[in-house]
């Protein structure tokens, strides 16, 4: 009976410890290699701003990648010249754009970081893999996955919906779109120095699209072994 009242008190401490850990640190069902709630920043567009305070001089790249995302990147490394380093945040956005921001960085030869309690996913990672020199602190996501044309399920239906034809032609300007897109991203790793085994073995490994049944994940937040294994980080 003492060993009973004994283990039930052990569970019930366990049970009050479990409850406790904050909703954010909570794993996503649908992504279970990943956190329910990420910590990307959610400006609508991307913001530049130069950062002091820890004695050094970090510009902050935070929100969505837009379209002027780059041409905004090149006149803040113009204004807030010399920048030590570039801290990353963003739930991704323009993938080409992307491309064009991170080789900006390279030029530049920027080291990158996601710092501790920020995410870096999508078109993100191409701008954090311009830095020569890449670190992700304890804390921080590295989040990949598959690049995709077909996420807007509605231009898709109302295409299909005209016939065989307007769904051939859609098909068509998807896989051409796809491979130009693919193209890219295969001679941007190999210029930044990161394994195209990035590529084949985990991002174009997910689903495009969340879909029905057991699996229905579509980001891969990578684990430590896994960003040094293909040369993502370097620090």
């Amino acid at each position: 009976m003492c060993w009973r009242r004994h283990s039930l008190g052990r569970l019930a401490a366990l049970a009050a410890l479990v409850s406790a850990v904050p909703a954010a640190a909570a794993t996503d069902p649908v992504n279970p290699t990943c956190p329910q709630a990420p910590g990307w920043a959610t400006f609508r567009e991307m913001r530049f701003t130069l950062d002091a305070s820890g004695g050094s001089r970090v510009l902050r790249a935070e929100g969505v990648i837009d379209d002027g995302a780059a041409t905004r990147l090149a006149e803040a490394l113009t204004k807030y010249s010399p920048v030590e380093e570039i801290w990353l945040s963003s739930p991704g956005g323009n993938a080409l754009v992307g491309n064009e921001a991170g080789r900006l960085i390279r030029k530049a030869m920027i080291p990158t970081r996601i710092p501790s309690g920020a995410a870096c996913f999508s078109a993100c990672n191409f701008l954090f893999m311009g830095g020569p020199i890449r670190s992700v602190d304890a804390g921080g996501l590295f989040i990949v996955h598959m690049f995709t044309h077909t996420a807007n399920r509605a231009l898709i239906e109302v295409e299909v919906s005209k016939g065989s034809s307007a769904t051939v032609d859609l098909i068509g300007e998807i896989e051409q779109d796809s491979a130009v897109l693919a193209t890219e991203d295969n001679d941007f790793l190999i210029r930044m120095g990161v394994s195209r085994k990035l590529l084949s073995d985990v991002m174009y490994q997910q689903k495009a699209i969340e879909t029905q049944g057991e699996d229905r994940s579509t980001r891969r937040c990578l684990t430590t072994e896994e960003l040094r294994r293909y040369n993502v980080v370097n620090l």
